[in-house]
C-alpha cells in the first residue's frame, strides 16, 4: 500500500480541490504527504515591468515571483494538518515542471504521484492537460490522475471556505512558527509581523469570514432544515467565544510590546488560541458543510457563492478580498524561516 504521497500543486483554484482529495486519500491510507510547486524561471528572461520591479522594488520581486509558493504550500500544509496527515512541502525553480516533478518524486522516495486534471474533453491529451499526461507517460513511478469536471456551486463555494480556513489556519502555525524560533534562538519575535497577524484576525476571520457564515450559510441551512439548528447555535456561540480569546490575545501582544509580559505567556496564549480555532473550523467542515450538501439547494449555493466569492458586500467593501490576501502573503513570507528553505533541485 502507499505510504507516501507527491502531490504538485499550481496556482490556480484547481489546487484547492487537489488539495482536499489528496489530503482525504492520504488519511485513508494512513500516508504522508509531500507537497510540492515548480515554479518558472523568471529570472532568465526578465523584461519590461518585471525587470523594473526587480531592480526597483526586490521585496515586491520577491512577494510577486516567489512568495506566492510559499503561501500555496503553507495552505495545504494547514488541510494536511488539520485531517492529522503528516505532511512536508517542497519546492523548486524548473521551466519544465513534469521534469521537476518526477525528480521531486525521487528525491524524496515517494511510492505515487497525485495529480489532478480537469476532465472536460474527450482526448486524452487535451484531458489530462500536457504537465500531467507526460508524468504519467514519463514516471517510473505510479500516478493517480483525480480528474475533475466543471465544479458545481456548491462546490465552488465550499472550497472557497475551506481555502479561508486553510488561510486562518496557516497564519496561526506562522505565528507559532515565529514565536517557537524566538525561543529556541533567544531572540525575540518580531513584534511588526505579530501586529500584522493581529490586524489579519481581527478583520478577516472577525470582521469578515464569520459573519458571512452567519448571515449567508448558516441562514440559508436554518431555513431549509431544524436539524442542524443545535450545531449552528454552538458555532455562533464559539464565534463569540472567538472574540472573546481573540481581544484578551490582542490586549496581552499590546503589553508584550511594552515589556511587561513573557513570550512564554505568548506562545501559551497562541497555542490556546489556534488549538480553538482549528477545532471550531473542523467543526464546520466535518458537520456544517456536509449538512449544506445535503440540505441546500442551487439557489442557496448560488447566493453563498456570490458573497463568498466577491466579498462585495457594502458592509466590508469591494477591495477587501485583494487587501486580506495581500496581507495574508505578507504574514506567510516574513515569517518564514530562510533557514528551513528546502533546497532547490
Amino acid at each position: 500500500m502507499y505510504r507516501h504521497l507527491l502531490v504538485p500543486l499550481d496556482d490556480t483554484d484547481l489546487s484547492i480541490e487537489t488539495v482536499g482529495r489528496a489530503v482525504e486519500f492520504a488519511r485513508t491510507l494512513g500516508a504522508r504527504i509531500t507537497f510540492f510547486h515548480a515554479q518558472a524561471d523568471y529570472s532568465a528572461a526578465l523584461s519590461g515591468d518585471a525587470e523594473v520591479v526587480r531592480l526597483t522594488s526586490p521585496a515586491d520581486y520577491s512577494y510577486a515571483y516567489e512568495g506566492r509558493a510559499r503561501e500555496l504550500l503553507t495552505k495545504a500544509e494547514s488541510a494536511a494538518r488539520a485531517c492529522g496527515v503528516p505532511c512536508e512541502s517542497l519546492s523548486t525553480i524548473d521551466d519544465t515542471p513534469y521534469r521537476a516533478i518526477l525528480a521531486a518524486a525521487r528525491s524524496t522516495n515517494c511510492d505515487l504521484v497525485f495529480m489532478a486534471s480537469h476532465g472536460r474533453r474527450s482526448q486524452l491529451g487535451m484531458m489530462l492537460g500536457s504537465q500531467t499526461l507526460k508524468v504519467v507517460t514519463h514516471s517510473d513511478i505510479p500516478v493517480l490522475v483525480s480528474a475533475t469536471a466543471e465544479p458545481s456551486r456548491a462546490v465552488q463555494a465550499i472550497g472557497i471556505i475551506r481555502d479561508e480556513h486553510r488561510s486562518m489556519a496557516a497564519v496561526l502555525h506562522a505565528w507559532l512558527h515565529l514565536l517557537k524560533r524566538a525561543r529556541v534562538d533567544g531572540t525575540q519575535p518580531d513584534l511588526a509581523i505579530m501586529q500584522a497577524i493581529v490586524r489579519y484576525i481581527r478583520d478577516f476571520p472577525q470582521g469578515l469570514h464569520h459573519p458571512k457564515e452567519q448571515d449567508y450559510l448558516f441562514r440559508k441551512l436554518r431555513e431549509r432544515t431544524v436539524s442542524a439548528n443545535a450545531e449552528l447555535d454552538e458555532l455562533e456561540r464559539q464565534h463569540l467565544r472567538d472574540h472573546q480569546l481573540f481581544n484578551a490575545l490582542a490586549h496581552l501582544v499590546e503589553v508584550y510590546a511594552n515589556g511587561a509580559a513573557s513570550l512564554d505567556e505568548v506562545e501559551q496564549a497562541v497555542g490556546n488560541y489556534a488549538r480553538f480555532m482549528w477545532e471550531h473550523m473542523g467543526r464546520e467542515e466535518g458537520v456544517i458543510l456536509p449538512a449544506a450538501q445535503r440540505f441546500l439547494k442551487d439557489e442557496d449555493w448560488l447566493e453563498i457563492n456570490a458573497a463568498f466569492s466577491g466579498n462585495n458586500d457594502p458592509r466590508f467593501g469591494g477591495d477587501t478580498d485583494a487587501e486580506y490576501k495581500r496581507l495574508f502573503s505578507r504574514i506567510v513570507n516574513l515569517a518564514h524561516s530562510p533557514a528551513e528553505e528546502t533546497p532547490e533541485h
